[in-house]
């Protein structure tokens, strides 16, 4: 795997993560305030932890990457046997 394959496969499997962690440990801000607020969505989270989902997201993207580029490289996975 070249270089700007890792890197895409990396982008891809880190925004895929990303997605399904989102939506853990969210409150919504709906029964938390006695009076409506102007403009405010109430179905807005009340703290979204964004930082710590990056963290999260980076690392378990990581382990699941080197698990992935582990099996490439040492051609336990190779496509290119059952293509020719």
């Amino acid at each position: 795997m070249g270089i700007t394959g890792a890197i895409i496969v990396f982008i891809i499997i880190w925004w895929i993560i990303f997605f399904s962690v989102l939506p853990i440990g969210i409150k919504s801000k709906k029964n938390g305030i006695s009076g409506k607020v102007e403009g405010e969505d109430p179905g807005a989270p009340q703290n979204p932890n964004i930082f710590r989902k990056f963290i999260y997201t980076t690392l378990i993207t990581i382990i699941i990457f080197s698990i992935i580029y582990y099996i490439i490289s040492n051609e336990y996975f190779n496509l290119r046997e059952y293509l020719n």
